[in-house]
Protein backbone atom coordinates (compact mmCIF):
# COMPACT_ATOMS: atom_id res chain seq x y z
CA UNK A 1 0.00 0.00 0.00
CA UNK A 2 1.24 2.90 -0.65
CA UNK A 3 1.76 5.75 1.63
CA UNK A 4 0.16 8.88 2.06
CA UNK A 5 3.04 11.02 1.97
CA UNK A 6 4.79 9.55 -0.86
CA UNK A 7 1.04 10.13 -3.07
CA UNK A 8 0.37 7.81 -6.23
CA UNK A 9 2.47 6.88 -9.23
CA UNK A 10 0.33 9.10 -11.61
CA UNK A 11 1.08 12.53 -9.79
CA UNK A 12 4.52 11.74 -9.46
CA UNK A 13 4.95 10.87 -13.36
CA UNK A 14 2.63 14.00 -14.25
CA UNK A 15 4.94 15.90 -11.65
CA UNK A 16 7.94 14.43 -13.48
CA UNK A 17 6.74 15.66 -16.87
CA UNK A 18 5.82 19.30 -15.72
CA UNK A 19 9.37 20.02 -14.68
CA UNK A 20 10.57 18.21 -17.71
CA UNK A 21 8.59 20.31 -19.81
CA UNK A 22 9.41 23.49 -18.00
CA UNK A 23 13.29 22.85 -18.11
CA UNK A 24 12.85 21.92 -21.64
CA UNK A 25 11.44 25.75 -22.45
CA UNK A 26 13.72 27.45 -20.40
CA UNK A 27 16.24 25.82 -22.16
CA UNK A 28 14.47 26.76 -25.48
CA UNK A 29 14.12 30.42 -24.21
CA UNK A 30 17.57 30.69 -22.72
CA UNK A 31 18.86 29.86 -26.47
CA UNK A 32 16.62 32.43 -28.06
CA UNK A 33 17.40 35.23 -26.08
CA UNK A 34 21.37 34.10 -26.89
CA UNK A 35 20.58 34.30 -30.72
CA UNK A 36 19.04 36.97 -30.36
CA UNK A 37 21.51 39.31 -28.50
CA UNK A 38 23.89 37.75 -31.37
CA UNK A 39 21.71 38.69 -34.65
CA UNK A 40 21.18 42.10 -32.67
CA UNK A 41 25.22 42.59 -33.01
CA UNK A 42 24.94 40.88 -36.44
CA UNK A 43 22.78 43.70 -37.38
CA UNK A 44 24.75 46.37 -37.19
CA UNK A 45 27.37 45.15 -39.60
CA UNK A 46 24.41 45.18 -42.40
CA UNK A 47 25.56 48.93 -43.32
CA UNK A 48 29.25 50.16 -41.90
CA UNK A 49 29.01 53.47 -40.26
CA UNK A 50 30.56 56.12 -42.17
CA UNK A 51 31.07 58.78 -39.50
CA UNK A 52 31.63 58.96 -35.76
CA UNK A 53 28.01 59.66 -35.53
CA UNK A 54 26.88 56.83 -37.06
CA UNK A 55 28.98 54.99 -34.72
CA UNK A 56 28.04 56.21 -31.45
CA UNK A 57 24.08 55.61 -32.93
CA UNK A 58 25.06 52.19 -33.51
CA UNK A 59 26.37 51.36 -30.55
CA UNK A 60 23.41 53.23 -28.41
CA UNK A 61 21.08 51.22 -30.30
CA UNK A 62 22.57 48.16 -29.64
CA UNK A 63 22.83 49.01 -25.72
CA UNK A 64 19.44 49.73 -25.38
CA UNK A 65 18.28 46.39 -27.41
CA UNK A 66 20.85 44.86 -25.24
CA UNK A 67 19.76 46.05 -21.74
CA UNK A 68 16.15 44.83 -22.91
CA UNK A 69 16.55 41.69 -23.91
CA UNK A 70 18.72 40.86 -20.57
CA UNK A 71 16.06 42.76 -18.82
CA UNK A 72 13.36 40.21 -20.04
CA UNK A 73 15.97 36.93 -19.89
CA UNK A 74 16.55 37.78 -16.03
CA UNK A 75 12.59 38.27 -15.20
CA UNK A 76 12.04 34.91 -17.07
CA UNK A 77 14.51 32.96 -15.62
CA UNK A 78 13.20 34.29 -12.25
CA UNK A 79 9.54 34.02 -13.02
CA UNK A 80 10.51 30.39 -14.16
CA UNK A 81 11.90 29.01 -10.94
CA UNK A 82 8.46 29.35 -9.21
CA UNK A 83 5.57 28.85 -12.08
CA UNK A 84 5.11 25.79 -13.52
CA UNK A 85 3.83 25.68 -17.29
CA UNK A 86 1.01 23.69 -15.91
CA UNK A 87 -1.58 25.93 -18.56
CA UNK A 88 -2.37 26.43 -21.99
CA UNK A 89 -1.97 30.02 -21.14
CA UNK A 90 1.32 30.25 -19.68
CA UNK A 91 2.81 27.94 -22.34
CA UNK A 92 1.02 29.91 -25.37
CA UNK A 93 2.38 33.51 -23.55
CA UNK A 94 5.59 31.68 -23.12
CA UNK A 95 5.69 31.26 -27.15
CA UNK A 96 4.27 34.65 -27.67
CA UNK A 97 7.21 35.56 -25.77
CA UNK A 98 9.94 34.22 -27.52
CA UNK A 99 8.34 35.09 -30.82
CA UNK A 100 8.75 38.58 -29.65
CA UNK A 101 12.14 38.66 -28.39
CA UNK A 102 13.26 37.03 -32.19
CA UNK A 103 11.49 39.98 -33.75
CA UNK A 104 13.86 42.39 -31.61
CA UNK A 105 16.76 42.21 -33.90
CA UNK A 106 14.99 42.58 -37.27
CA UNK A 107 13.39 46.03 -35.98
CA UNK A 108 16.80 46.88 -34.90
CA UNK A 109 18.09 46.74 -38.15
CA UNK A 110 15.09 48.49 -39.63
CA UNK A 111 15.73 51.43 -37.21
CA UNK A 112 19.37 51.82 -38.07
CA UNK A 113 18.75 50.94 -41.93
CA UNK A 114 15.88 52.22 -43.02
CA UNK A 115 14.64 55.63 -44.76
CA UNK A 116 12.79 57.96 -42.02
CA UNK A 117 9.61 56.80 -43.44
CA UNK A 118 9.98 53.24 -42.76
CA UNK A 119 12.12 54.23 -39.67
CA UNK A 120 8.86 55.86 -38.18
CA UNK A 121 6.68 52.86 -39.08
CA UNK A 122 9.51 50.57 -37.46
CA UNK A 123 9.56 52.06 -34.13
CA UNK A 124 6.29 51.76 -33.93
CA UNK A 125 6.21 47.97 -34.55
CA UNK A 126 9.13 47.78 -31.73
CA UNK A 127 6.83 49.80 -29.27
CA UNK A 128 4.36 47.16 -29.78
CA UNK A 129 6.82 44.54 -29.46
CA UNK A 130 8.57 46.46 -26.18
CA UNK A 131 4.96 46.40 -24.57
CA UNK A 132 3.70 42.93 -25.46
CA UNK A 133 6.93 42.02 -23.48
CA UNK A 134 6.04 43.56 -20.62
CA UNK A 135 2.34 42.75 -20.75
CA UNK A 136 3.01 38.85 -20.96
CA UNK A 137 5.44 39.58 -18.21
CA UNK A 138 2.89 41.34 -15.81
CA UNK A 139 0.47 38.25 -16.45
CA UNK A 140 3.12 36.21 -15.25
CA UNK A 141 4.00 37.87 -11.96
CA UNK A 142 0.72 38.20 -11.54
CA UNK A 143 -0.28 34.43 -11.36
CA UNK A 144 3.37 34.28 -9.07
CA UNK A 145 1.21 37.02 -6.85
CA UNK A 146 -2.14 35.06 -6.23
CA UNK A 147 -1.65 33.80 -2.53
CA UNK A 148 -4.17 31.17 -3.22
CA UNK A 149 -1.83 29.39 -5.70
CA UNK A 150 0.72 29.36 -2.74
CA UNK A 151 3.42 29.36 -5.31
CA UNK A 152 5.98 31.61 -4.09
CA UNK A 153 6.69 32.43 -0.32
CA UNK A 154 4.25 34.78 1.60
CA UNK A 155 7.32 37.24 1.90
CA UNK A 156 7.49 37.63 -1.68
CA UNK A 157 3.91 37.93 -3.13
CA UNK A 158 4.33 41.95 -2.42
CA UNK A 159 7.76 42.53 -4.18
CA UNK A 160 5.85 40.25 -7.15
CA UNK A 161 3.09 42.44 -7.53
CA UNK A 162 5.18 45.63 -7.31
CA UNK A 163 6.99 44.04 -10.25
CA UNK A 164 3.50 43.27 -11.65
CA UNK A 165 2.29 47.14 -11.82
CA UNK A 166 5.99 48.24 -12.86
CA UNK A 167 5.37 45.98 -16.35
CA UNK A 168 1.72 47.00 -16.46
CA UNK A 169 2.92 50.73 -16.27
CA UNK A 170 6.04 49.95 -18.99
CA UNK A 171 3.57 48.44 -20.71
CA UNK A 172 1.38 51.42 -20.94
CA UNK A 173 3.97 53.78 -21.99
CA UNK A 174 5.29 51.58 -24.94
CA UNK A 175 1.64 51.59 -26.36
CA UNK A 176 1.07 55.42 -25.66
CA UNK A 177 3.97 55.77 -28.02
CA UNK A 178 2.58 54.64 -31.12
CA UNK A 179 0.41 57.97 -31.53
CA UNK A 180 2.52 59.40 -34.24
CA UNK A 181 2.77 62.76 -31.93
CA UNK A 182 5.35 60.98 -30.26
CA UNK A 183 7.47 60.50 -33.29
CA UNK A 184 6.76 63.99 -34.68
CA UNK A 185 7.94 66.19 -31.52
CA UNK A 186 11.46 65.73 -30.94
CA UNK A 187 14.05 66.57 -28.63
CA UNK A 188 17.55 67.65 -30.07
CA UNK A 189 16.34 65.85 -32.96
CA UNK A 190 15.57 62.85 -31.32
CA UNK A 191 11.60 61.37 -31.30
CA UNK A 192 10.40 61.99 -27.92
CA UNK A 193 9.23 58.27 -28.99
CA UNK A 194 12.91 56.96 -28.05
CA UNK A 195 13.31 59.24 -24.54
CA UNK A 196 10.28 57.96 -23.78
CA UNK A 197 11.81 54.47 -23.87
CA UNK A 198 14.36 54.91 -21.81
CA UNK A 199 12.76 55.62 -19.24
CA UNK A 200 11.32 51.98 -17.82
CA UNK A 201 14.52 51.02 -17.84
CA UNK A 202 16.47 53.31 -16.44
CA UNK A 203 13.90 52.82 -13.61
CA UNK A 204 14.76 49.18 -13.70
CA UNK A 205 18.33 49.86 -13.42
CA UNK A 206 18.11 52.34 -10.38
CA UNK A 207 16.28 50.13 -9.51
CA UNK A 208 18.58 46.93 -9.64
CA UNK A 209 21.61 49.35 -7.95
CA UNK A 210 19.56 50.03 -5.10
CA UNK A 211 18.17 46.63 -4.31
CA UNK A 212 22.52 45.49 -4.13
CA UNK A 213 23.44 48.74 -1.88
CA UNK A 214 20.83 47.58 0.57
CA UNK A 215 21.76 43.72 0.29
CA UNK A 216 25.17 44.88 0.75
CA UNK A 217 24.35 47.22 3.82
CA UNK A 218 22.64 44.59 5.71
CA UNK A 219 26.11 42.19 5.95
Amino acid sequence: MLSPVMGSPSSSLESLSVKRETSRLENLADLVFGLALSVCALSLLGSPPQTQAQIQTDILWFMFSFMILIHFWADYSDIMTVLPIETRATLLLTEVMLFLVVLQPYLLYLLNQSGRELTEYASTIYALDLGGLMVISAFFYQQLSIEEKKLAPQESLARYRRTRDFHLISAACFFLTILPQFWTIQIGGTPTRYLIWLAPLVVTWISRILSWIRAHARR
